[in-house]
């Protein structure tokens, strides 16, 4: 605990997508602009933040758990605050703390600003703050944020989605579409390369709709293009997209744009029609297939992954067959497969016909072992192939034990490379390496042979210094596209 007159440490516990892990980085930052210090690891902070998810059905569970491990740690800290934001406060709002009363604030989706001036407000008053609002305060992109990552960079482009999935409560906690205006993402991308960045991913709830507030529904393919003229900036990704709003320009300015990466995520949830309509997924299988085929016939070295909801209500085995047919077809790179899991307040929540967990287990493990058989065959068809990686920090366990390193492919694919050959001094996260693959398994690649290629970057310079990027929130409400000059990035503060 930090001692009065020094500077209150913090901690962030973030669950759920790449969303929350986004806005976790907007608290950092405005926890840090306020004065506060992320606490060393394994020491006990002043300000403990759990940003929650709502979306699986243990979330409430998992959260109520963790906050029952924190309560002796609170009560011999009186000083201590425990802070819960995200979509499970916004949620279950004043229930938190009536199952909770040692938490001193709750904050919703809609006003991560809010942060600092709660906890203040709980310190002064010595009592919890409750605040949730219904619609946005701020656009978060307006919020300062402290990166996690000195090479790799999320930028929002979009909160909010219009769509109305049945098995989905993130429409109801997140709120409909608000969109960002092409000169504002453009500024932040900008913003991050300057600061040493190499990748970027843009992200939103349905990332493909983008610019339906302002009325261009080509607007997602024109923010790629505009991206590929970020002089600095060596790869741009996206996810997720939604297949109604996939369009023929998007597949175009993938293919045309060379930092753009061959790499589409691109949700499924059932390859059955029926239950398509039955979630409310506005396209059918035979969609879906199209959309992969173009997509390969544009690129053929593509890598596609996936989301899969195994035992929706009423959920057949002939619907289930229709689904690993669409697998079969598709042959995904890789797929996150999911349960369905039970939210109350979705429409699917009250469907008769909610299957048995045995009978949901059988099918998960039958397509768990499809799409390994499928991942592990389209993976050893790359043995031989060289490959530049951006290289990655923590996303190989077992590096230590093998001696080797880890670094994303262009394509997003995990590999585990020997760090041999031709070296320039010691290889670090965020420099980039060329390889060639020697061995495949349904989830990595391995590359044992001696490297090809060796660039130190400046990512990789900031990761040895110990510097995360450090963004000021981004407003300037430009309709155009193009990419903003250096002075239009330091006039609005885009960049420390």
């Amino acid at each position: 605990m930090s001692t009065s007159g020094g500077a209150r440490s913090y901690e962030i516990r973030t669950y759920g997508c790449q969303m929350n892990v986004h806005d976790s980085e907007r608290l950092a930052g405005m926890l840090e602009d306020a004065g506060y210090v992320r606490a060393v690891t394994g020491a006990s902070p002043d300000v403990v933040v759990f940003n929650t998810c709502a979306v699986r059905e243990n979330a409430d569970n998992r959260l109520y758990g963790t906050l029952g491990h924190m309560r002796p740690a609170k009560d011999a800290n009186p000083g201590m605050q425990i802070a819960v934001g995200g979509c499970l406060a916004q949620k279950d709002r004043d229930s938190i703390v009536k199952k909770a009363p040692w938490v001193d604030v709750v904050f919703g989706t809609h006003n991560l600003g809010s942060l600092p001036t709660l906890l203040e407000r709980a310190r002064h008053n010595d009592e919890a703050e409750v605040e949730i609002l219904e619609s946005l305060d701020v656009f978060p992109s307006t919020l300062p944020a402290r990166r996690e990552s000195a090479y790799s960079g999320w930028v929002s482009v979009s909160v909010g989605c219009n769509n109305t999935c049945t098995f989905c409560i993130v429409p109801a906690l997140r709120g409909k579409e608000k969109d960002r205006r092409p000169g504002e993402v453009l500024a932040e991308v900008e913003a991050l390369v300057a600061e040493g960045v190499l990748e970027v991913t843009l992200l939103g709830q349905n990332v493909n709709a983008y610019g339906v507030e302002f009325g261009d529904r080509y607007a997602f393919g024109k923010l790629l293009r505009s991206c590929g003229e970020i002089e600095g900036l060596e790869r741009v990704r996206f996810t997720s997209p939604h297949p109604r709003d996939f369009t023929d320009d998007v597949i175009a300015a993938m293919a045309e744009t060379p930092n753009v990466c061959h790499q589409l995520h691109m949700p499924l949830q059932s390859g059955s029609d029926r239950v398509l309509k039955a979630m409310r997924r506005s396209y059918r299988s035979d969609r879906f297939l199209r959309i992969v085929r173009d997509v390969r016939e544009a690129m053929p070295d593509a890598a596609i992954t996936t989301d899969i909801i195994v035992g929706f209500p009423g959920e057949t085995e002939e619907d289930f067959e229709q689904t690993l047919e669409v697998v079969r077809q598709a042959r995904f790179s890789s797929a996150f497969t999911f349960q369905y899991s039970k939210r109350p307040g979705t429409p699917a929540a009250d469907m008769p016909d909610q299957l048995p967990k045995e009978v949901v287990q059988e099918r998960y493990e039958r397509l768990v072992a499809l799409q390994d058989e499928i991942s592990w065959a389209e993976n050893r068809a790359l043995v031989g192939r060289e490959v530049e990686l951006l290289v990655a920090e923590g996303e190989g366990r077992k590096d230590t034990a093998t001696r080797r390193l880890s670094g994303r492919a262009r394509d997003g694919r995990l590999v585990h490379f020997a760090p041999g050959g031709a070296i320039d001094r010691e290889i670090r996260p965020g420099d980039v390496v060329r390889t060639t693959i020697t061995k495949a398994a349904p989830h990595h690649l391995v590359a044992d042979a001696d490297l090809h290629q060796h660039r130190r970057t400046r990512a990789g310079d900031h990761w040895e210094e110990g510097v995360r990027p450090k963004t000021s929130g981004v407003t300037l409400g430009l309709p155009s596209f193009g990419a903003p000059t250096q002075e239009t990035a330091v006039q609005q503060g885009c960049a420390c």
